[in-house]
C-alpha cells in the first residue's frame, strides 16, 4: 500500500502521553505531535487545503504562483503541496525567524524575500503588505492569506478535531495550543465543542501578543505589542481566523519558560519539538497548576505541538545562543538605563541629518570608529539609520554615489525605546533589528545608542561585580 504523492501522508499524527512532565498532574496528559506531518508542522494541513479551495474557487490556473507571508511552517506546507500540483511559490517572512525555516523554504524551491519584523503591519515593508503587493504585481498568482482565509480554520474543524476526538476515544476534556492565526486552536475547539460542550479549551500567548489581553478585556493595545523570541505563534494583529468566543480561556508565557520548557521535553520525553511546542506546554502546565484543585484523574488534557526542533538548532537547542539570551542561567534585572550607565559614555549621540552627504557621513563614522549611526532630522526625529553593512551595499551598486543625500540611501529606524525597559525585551529589539536601539533620556538629555556590544560588555562587568 501506498500514497500517490506526499500529499497522502498528510494527517493522523500520533497522541504521546507525556509521562515524566505529566507525572505529578492529577490527570493524563497528551502531547499531539504534528512534527510528523511531512513537512514538519502541523501547517502542512492548511498548505494544501487553502490551495485546494483556491483552485476550486478558479482563483488560480495551472502554473501559477501561490504567494504567501509566513513564518516558515506555512510556507513549508504550501511549498510541498505546490511541488506536487505544480505551482511556483514566493514567500516573505521576518528578520526573527530562523535561518533552518528560510533554508527549508529554499530547499524546497521557494523564492523567499525577508522583511523587517519590527514595523506596523500596514508598513509597505512588512511581510503582509510586500505578499499583497506581489500578489497584485504577479500575472496568475494568488496571496493565500493564512491569517484571514476561512480553509484555514475549516481543515483543522475537518481533520484535526475529529482526530483528537477519535484517539482520545471521546475521553478529551481539555485542548490547549498556542495561537498565531487562529485557525489550528478555532478550527479544532469548533469540532470539539460539538461532540462535548464541556471541553475546556486553553489558548497560550507569548508576551509580547496581542492576544492575552484581547481575550481578557477586549481590547487592541499596541502598547502591549513588543519584540519576542519565540517564532511561529502570537500576533501583532487580530486575525479573522482566532475565534476568541471559542475559547475558555488564555494564558501567557515569557520566552524564558518557553525555551527551558522546550529543551526539558526533548531530554525528558524524547521529543524534539520546537519553541511554540514549549511555549504552549509550559502555558499548559501552569494553567493545570492554577486549576489543579478542579481536575480529577478521568480528565484528559492535550496540548498541540506544531513543529519540529530541526528547525531551531541555530537558537533554542544552541547552548551559547541560549545563554547570551539568559535562557540557560538566571539574568540580571538590568534596564536600558543600567547599560548606559555601566558602559560610562555620554548620552549625546553621534547622528546624521538626511541632508548630509554620505561622503561625510563615512569619513565621519570612520573618524569616529563606529559601524552604524541614527539619522535624525531638525525637528529631532528619528527618521532613519545608516550602517556599514547598507552603505557598502549601496556604493557596490552605485559607486559614484559619494555626494547623494543621506535620506536617499538611509535604513529603516533604530527603535528607539525608554530607559526603563529591561533586558529581556531590549535583548529581542537588538535581536531582530539593524543591531542598536536608541534609548531615550527624555527632551532635554536626547538618545544613547546601544549595541550588542554594549549589552554584551554591560552584563560582562556587571557579572564580575556581583563575583567580587
Amino acid at each position: 500500500m501506498w500514497h500517490d504523492s506526499v500529499l497522502g501522508t498528510i494527517g493522523d499524527t500520533p497522541l504521546v502521553e507525556l509521562n515524566e512532565i505529566g507525572r505529578d498532574l492529577p490527570c493524563t496528559l497528551l502531547g499531539k505531535v504534528e512534527f510528523l506531518n511531512p513537512g514538519g508542522s502541523v501547517k502542512d494541513r492548511i498548505g494544501i487545503s487553502m490551495i485546494e479551495d483556491a483552485e476550486a474557487k478558479n482563483l488560480i490556473e495551472p502554473g501559477g504562483t501561490i504567494i504567501e507571508g509566513t513564518s516558515g511552517n506555512t510556507g513549508a506546507g504550501l511549498a510541498i503541496a505546490a511541488i506536487a500540483k505544480g505551482y511556483r511559490c514566493i514567500f516573505t517572512t521576518t528578520d526573527k525567524q530562523s535561518q533552518e525555516k528560510i533554508d527549508v523554504l529554499r530547499g524546497l524551491g521557494a523564492e523567499v524575500l525577508v522583511c523587517p519584523t519590527n514595523v506596523e503591519p500596514e508598513d509597505p515593508r512588512s511581510y503582509y503588505s510586500v505578499a499583497r503587493r506581489l500578489s497584485e504585481e504577479i500575472p496568475n498568482s494568488i496571496y493565500l492569506n493564512q491569517y484571514d482565509n476561512p480553509s484555514n480554520a475549516q481543515v483543522h474543524y475537518e481533520t484535526t478535531g475529529p482526530e483528537l476526538w477519535e484517539q482520545t476515544e471521546e475521553q478529551i476534556t481539555h485542548f490547549v495550543a498556542g495561537a498565531g492565526t487562529g485557525g489550528t486552536i478555532s478550527g479544532t475547539a469548533r469540532y470539539l465543542k460539538e461532540q462535548n460542550e464541556d471541553i475546556d479549551v486553553i489558548g497560550v500567548d507569548p508576551n509580547g501578543s496581542a492576544f492575552y489581553k484581547y481575550f481578557h478585556e477586549g481590547v487592541f493595545d499596541e502598547d502591549e505589542i513588543h519584540p519576542y523570541f519565540t517564532e511561529g505563534v502570537g500576533e501583532d494583529i487580530i486575525p479573522e481566523n482566532m475565534d476568541f468566543d471559542i475559547v475558555d480561556d488564555f494564558v501567557q508565557v515569557e520566552d524564558k519558560s518557553a525555551m527551558q520548557m522546550t529543551r526539558r521535553i526533548a531530554r525528558e520525553e524524547g521529543l524534539f519539538i520546537g519553541q511554540s511546542c514549549g511555549m504552549a506546554l509550559a502555558g499548559t502546565v501552569q494553567w493545570l497548576d492554577d486549576h489543579r484543585s478542579e481536575l480529577s484523574p478521568e480528565d484528559v488534557v492535550v496540548v498541540l505541538f506544531p513543529d519540529s526542533g530541526f528547525r531551531y538548532l541555530s537558537k533554542t537547542y544552541n547552548d551559547e545562543w541560549m545563554r547570551n539570551h539568559g535562557f540557560l542561567e538566571k539574568k540580571p534585572d538590568v534596564t536600558a538605563d543600567e547599560v548606559v550607565n555601566l558602559r560610562r559614555k555620554q548620552t549625546d549621540v553621534i547622528s546624521a541629518s538626511p541632508d548630509d552627504e554620505l561622503g561625510d557621513v563615512i569619513e565621519e563614522m570612520t573618524d569616529k570608529g563606529i559601524s552604524q549611526m541614527p539619522v535624525i532630522d531638525n525637528d529631532h526625529e528619528v527618521v532613519g539609520s545608516v550602517t556599514e553593512t547598507g552603505i557598502l551595499n549601496h556604493l557596490i551598486e552605485n559607486p559614484e554615489s559619494r555626494g547623494a543625500p543621506v535620506r536617499k540611501i538611509m535604513g529603516t529606524p533604530f527603535p528607539v525605546v525608554p530607559t526603563s525597559l529591561h533586558l529581556d525585551h531590549l535583548s529581542a529589539y537588538l535581536e531582530e533589528d539593524a543591531g542598536a536601539v536608541l534609548v531615550d533620556h527624555g527632551p532635554d538629555d536626547g538618545y544613547s545608542v546601544l549595541t550588542k556590544s554594549d549589552l554584551i560588555n554591560a552584563l560582562a562587568g556587571q557579572g564580575n561585580n556581583n563575583a567580587s
